[in-house]
Order: C-alpha cells, then sequence, then structure tokens
C-alpha cells in the first residue's frame, strides 16, 4: 500500500469518527469523555497483546485496528475541546523520534549498548525531571512498572554486577518471607512477599525476558492444561467438581 493510500485510510478514520460524534452521529459515541473511554482503550490494548502471543495475525490486523479507533477518538474529543489534534500528536512523536535517534539522524556513531541508555538521558533533559525513576506511570501492571523502575535504575549504574549476586538475593527474600510467614505477620508477609517478587523481576530482566511476557505464558499454560484434566474428566463421564485431587493431579 502506498504512503498516499494510507493516507488517505487514516484521513478517512478521522472523518468517520468526526461524523460518529456529530448532530446526526451515534448518541452513544457523543456522549463519550477520555475518561469513560479508558477501559475500552485498555480492553483494545490488551486483544492486540494476545493476537501477538498466539500468533493471530489477522487477528492483529482487526486489532490494531480497534486500538487506532481508540486514539483517533480520543484525539478528537480533544480537539473538540481545543486542546489538540491528531496532526500535533503525529508531528510530536515524529520530532521525538528524530530528537532521540541521533546515532540514526544525527550520523553519530554510538556503540550499540549505549543506545538506549541515551534514549533514557534524551527523554529525562526533555522532561526535566528530578529523578531518574519520574514518569514511569503509576498505573502500569505491577509486574512491568517494576522492570521498567529496575531497567531505569540500571541505566546510571545502579544494578547487580553478575547473574549469581541476584540469585543470592532471591534466597535472601525468600528466607525472609518464610520467617514473617512463621511469624504470621500479615504486614511483614506482604513487604517480603513484594520483596521477593521484586528479586525475581530483576533476574528477568538480568537474562533479558520481560517477566510479564513470562508469567503471561504460564497463565496460558496452566488454563491449557486445566482445560485438559476437564475435557479428560468430561470422556470419562465424570464431574470435575466431583474428581478428587488425585485423579485431576493424574491427569495434569
Amino acid at each position: 500500500m502506498s504512503n498516499s493510500s494510507i493516507g488517505d485510510q487514516f484521513e478517512e478514520l478521522i472523518n468517520i469518527v468526526h461524523r460518529l460524534k456529530g448532530p446526526d452521529g451515534c448518541p452513544w459515541d457523543k456522549e463519550q469523555t477520555p475518561e469513560s473511554l479508558i477501559s475500552y482503550m485498555l480492553e483494545e490494548t490488551y486483544e492486540v497483546i494476545e493476537a501477538i502471543d498466539e500468533k493471530d495475525w489477522e487477528g492483529l490486523k482487526e486489532e490494531l485496528g480497534d486500538l487506532m479507533l481508540h486514539i483517533v477518538f480520543q484525539a478528537s474529543i480533544a480537539n473538540d475541546n481545543g486542546l489538540f489534534n491528531i496532526s500535533e500528536s503525529l508531528k510530536n512523536i515524529n520530532e521525538k523520534l528524530v530528537r532521540r535517534h541521533p546515532h540514526v539522524f544525527d550520523k553519530k556513531n554510538l556503540v550499540k549498548d549505549n543506545i538506549k541508555p541515551s534514549w533514557e538521558l534524551q527523554k529525562h533533559k526533555e522532561k526535566k525531571r528530578n529523578s531518574r525513576l519520574d514518569g514511569i506511570p503509576q498505573s502500569l501492571p505491577g509486574l512491568i512498572r517494576a522492570q521498567r523502575i529496575q531497567e531505569k535504575a540500571s541505566h546510571v549504574g545502579f544494578d547487580f554486577q553478575k547473574e549469581e549476586d541476584i540469585w543470592e538475593k532471591i534466597s535472601e527474600e525468600i528466607e525472609e518471607l518464610k520467617n514473617a510467614q512463621e511469624k504470621n505477620n500479615q504486614d511483614e508477609i506482604l513487604e517480603e512477599l513484594g520483596d521477593a517478587i521484586f528479586s525475581l523481576i530483576n533476574l528477568a530482566r538480568f537474562l533479558g525476558i520481560s517477566a510479564d511476557d513470562a508469567l503471561r505464558k504460564s497463565n496460558n499454560k496452566f488454563i491449557d492444561r486445566f482445560k485438559m484434566i476437564e475435557n479428560e474428566l468430561i470422556r470419562r463421564g465424570k464431574n470435575i467438581e466431583k474428581s478428587s485431587l488425585n485423579e485431576m493431579d493424574d491427569i495434569w
């Protein structure tokens, strides 16, 4: 598809959204606010992730379009309120990408390992932030937020030096969790469990793995295997609620 065709399709989407929100448009669309659309936008984002996980490329094509609708919808509401328009959003991201990739657009030779820290440094300067950990959204899922915190700290050298150090930290945190459990102190258990999970996320980051991706794959694996148990019990003419743990374990 040519650039002009892409532009035509994008402009058509903008016009459709404008009409949906217009005087003769859809009552539901006309009532929406930036806040009311948040849950729908999140849902579409997770559907994009699911399509990628399942390598469902036809599904991904559709879900990216659904997500694009929400981006255009939010920009359209902002435009109606005199805040900004979609063209300004596109201009901002284009300029930002060029500005934060001097090794590409300014033809500067940077070592590959320094590219991401350079991006973070540029971002820190542009936003005029007080802390290198500022700007990580509070609303991010816990696993993702923890890994971003660790990444940002790592960019200034605050990090474990070798993998063995992380394993020692994990063992230390698990022992502290066991001690808290023995004392039956719920506040301490909560704190130590969080520390143990944070340490495991550090290991994932050190190994170049997304902790969120790893957990999502484990969730899906558990669901698949549990459904296998259900199907096998049905094949045997049994009800899962009346089956013993030993029966289910044998199938697992």
